[in-house]
């Protein structure tokens, strides 16, 4: 197989460089066999890359450009702009440049998905779909923007928020392919997981925090270097290890899944955490981090009728509180199951959790839902599977409120 060679700056992973050159994963690891999959890319490092090979497709006699467009996923002015020669409908026995099919989506999920690249996404979401709206309802310790995306016009206001634990950063995919599909939807007046979206966007108001802890994810998918200004404290707190793939918490070492006000004292008394890490640290008092203090304030100031915390991993939905929750939360929970295959749980022994919180201070719904199956990080792999669950229970839930 023919090979190029790549400088590695920072920021690049093994995927990303894959999607930047239009190659797969498995081929780029395996011209690489010197180096650990897993292994964090040192800047400067020389990683090799396949030739990617042009996507072509023979021309059948009963093929035109409408059908060619259907069965390819893409528009007829696509296939035109990469077969310039074409003049008509395409004659049989011609041979056809194919666009790339992951080009037709905003949101790529072919490798590690974070910070810089949901900025990107957020803007050219609004560009594609001028009811999009977007704000930025705070900032992370290290002055990361924490982004929030407003789709629909309905009474009711659903809150959806992901990321907030670091490895668990597909859920920022999940989120954002689902805001891509539904704009995709509303502007074509189309359904989405079989429902009109026209009728959701009438009914919810959906506001997606995408990334709730923007610090943490980065240190997850690309480590820490001696540039960071928590370089050693993080190395310390991570065991002296380099690789930052099982770290839930924020830079500071807090897990910010256990920041809320209720029962905090409780949850850290059964955690038994007293000091920073990569998970379980519900950090010095609650709401003591500035992401945690930002999806509060903001969730306090919209005042939402219903929220949603999207996690990974485990195909379950949370949907109580020490009984604080409001008589339809169950029948809620049974339906976002009976959409998604996922199974409803009514939890017992947890605190200080974000739906935890909303639960108790507004006694309405609120759910944290374990999205897709295996270990943290969940690989871009697993996405189409989970990714097809996430979008029925999300059109269940906006579909809910009578």
């Amino acid at each position: 197989m023919n090979t190029v060679s790549y400088m590695a700056r920072g920021g690049d992973t093994l995927r990303r460089i894959a999607l930047q050159h239009g190659v797969s994963y498995a081929a780029i690891v395996a011209v690489n066999p010197q180096r650990g999959e897993h292994d964090p890319l040192v800047q400067g490092e020389l990683v090799h890359i396949p030739v990617r090979l042009p996507r072509r497709y023979v021309v059948q006699r009963e093929d035109t450009l409408e059908s060619l467009s259907a069965k390819l996923g893409c528009s007829a002015s696509r296939v035109r702009e990469l077969n310039a020669f074409l003049e008509g409908e395409p004659e049989e026995d011609q041979v056809l440049e194919l666009p790339d099919p992951r080009s037709e989506h905003i949101v790529q999920v072919e490798a590690e998905y974070g910070p810089a690249r949901l900025a990107a996404d957020l803007q050219r979401l609004k560009t594609a779909f001028p009811f999009v709206t977007v704000t930025t309802i705070g900032r992370s310790v290290m002055g990361k923007p924490i982004y929030a995306a407003r789709i629909g016009e309905g009474a009711f206001r659903w809150q959806v928020n992901a990321s907030c634990h670091a490895n668990e950063w597909i859920t920022t995919a999940l989120l954002m392919r689902f805001l891509e599909d539904y704009g995709r939807a509303c502007r074509r007046r189309g359904t989405i997981g079989g429902k009109e979206a026209a009728s959701l966007f009438r009914k919810c108001t959906l506001w997606a925090v995408p990334m709730l802890n923007p610090d943490g994810v980065e240190l997850v998918q690309e480590g820490v270097t001696l540039a960071h200004p928590h370089y050693r404290e993080l190395l310390a707190w991570n065991r002296g290890s380099p690789s930052f793939r099982r770290w839930k918490a924020n830079v500071r070492g807090v897990d910010l899944n256990d920041q809320f006000p209720a029962f905090w004292e409780e949850e850290k008394a059964r955690r038994r955490i007293q000091e920073p890490g990569a998970r379980d640290y519900g950090g010095e008092a609650p709401l003591s981090e500035p992401e945690a203090q930002a999806v509060a304030s903001f969730t306090e100031r919209m005042d939402f009728h219903a929220v949603m915390a999207l996690h990974t991993q485990g195909e379950e939905i949370y949907w109580n509180y020490r009984g604080c929750e409001p008589p339809e939360s169950r029948y809620w929970a049974d339906r976002l199951g009976h959409a998604s295959g996922y199974r409803p749980v009514e939890l017992t022994g947890s605190d200080a959790g974000f739906k935890d919180w909303f639960i108790q201070t507004y006694r309405r719904p609120g759910f944290t839902v374990e999205a897709g199956w295996g270990h943290n990080p969940l690989p871009p792999e697993t996405f189409a599977e989970t990714y097809d669950d996430w979008l029925r229970l999300m059109t269940e839930a906006l579909d809910l409120p009578s």
